[in-house]
């Protein structure tokens, strides 16, 4: 049995199989589509109405305030896999304003982690935005901005307006970090393919990063988001240019943590009896290189506990949603949560 020296203040016993076997300080770091977190006030220029409570789903004041509760449970056990009461760092996609995450770190169930919060409002028309939530004893914030996704419809010309992305860096626990947020365009379904504006979301995803290398050669960077694409898809691969075999890596490719979690039928949703693996967290090689002093990545997890989990049915196994169509399940989101455990020695 070896003494493990949390990132938070406390001393855990933890035996050797656990996640390791000497004196480390060890950190969570999450995302969580949350599936429209959307207050109930119907917002002028904002498509917002279906979550009303005249609107087609009823959404009311009892509503949401359960759907803050079921996703505060969930936040609140990131890391009791591991032993780790809290995650230090939680990138949110689906929130419509600031005003609902606020009432989220609020929540009696995560209050007490005293979670800041890192938000702008996007141009997305159904106005959904992207987020960060951090633990002001492990991280301070030094900078903080949303940069658009400027795409134009092939038909038409005219912009379509989509998610920001949010880059957040700052001192995690003495040392410098990044994080950039994404929530990527979205699949159509039936309708044409629209691969291409994922291709150009990693493109500036990809700029995002160059960028602070460019001013910080060593800088260690984390992507998250819900990215709407698979570890395998031409947007990851190429674009942002990343790979999931950490012995065969590029000197320039990306690290990518959900890779061999998918490539072993492991997916953060399902659709049509199909697991995708949309929401990822990808790592600069300062995380993976053994060269580097501080952090490093340790492990990943899809986070999908069986009370997340439809427990019967057509859908057994897949996440528990607020909504089915227009009916109200009571559920979670419509993906399950993921993070990434970092350790240093």
């Amino acid at each position: 049995m070896k003494k493990i020296n949390f990132l938070l203040p406390i001393l855990i016993w933890l035996s050797v199989t656990n996640l390791v076997s000497q004196q480390s300080r060890v950190g969570i770091v999450a995302f969580y589509n949350v599936e429209n977190l959307y207050d109930t006030i119907d917002t002028k220029g904002i498509n917002d109405t279906e979550f009303t409570p005249k609107g087609p789903k009823k959404w009311n004041s009892e509503r949401y305030w359960e759907k803050i509760d079921r996703l505060s449970e969930v936040i609140s056990k990131f890391g009791h896999h591991e032993n780790i009461p809290g995650a230090a760092i939680v990138g949110l996609s689906e929130v419509e304003n600031r005003e609902v995450v606020e009432d989220l770190v609020k929540s009696r169930r995560i209050s007490h982690l005293n979670y800041k919060i890192v938000h702008f409002d996007s141009p997305d028309r159904r106005g959904v935005d992207v987020a960060l939530l951090y633990q002001q004893r492990y991280f301070t914030v030094t900078n903080a901005k949303a940069v658009p996704l400027i795409v134009y419809d092939p038909k038409t010309d005219n912009r379509i307006y989509t998610r920001d992305q949010l880059v957040v860096s700052g001192i995690f626990d003495g040392e410098p970090m990044h994080f950039i947020v994404n929530h990527w365009p979205a699949r159509r379904g039936s309708g044409p393919p629209n691969g291409w504006m994922r291709n150009e979301a990693a493109k500036l995803c990809r700029s995002l990063v160059d960028s602070i290398i460019q001013i910080e050669p060593n800088a260690k960077i984390i992507i998250m988001g819900d990215l709407n694409d698979d570890p395998t898809d031409e947007s990851l691969r190429i674009h942002l240019n990343t790979g999931d075999d950490k012995n065969r890596l590029k000197p320039d490719q990306l690290f990518n943590t959900m890779g061999n979690l998918f490539k072993n039928g492991i997916g953060s949703l399902a659709y049509r009896d199909k697991w995708n693996m949309f929401d990822q967290i990808i790592v600069t090689q300062t995380l993976i290189d053994n060269e580097q002093k501080g952090y490093k990545y340790h492990s990943s997890r899809v986070f999908n506990d069986l009370f997340l989990q439809e427990r019967e049915g057509r859908f057994k196994g897949y996440p528990k949603r607020s909504f089915v169509g227009n009916t109200y399940k009571g559920g979670y989101s419509d993906h399950f949560p993921v993070y990434i455990v970092l350790i240093k020695n």
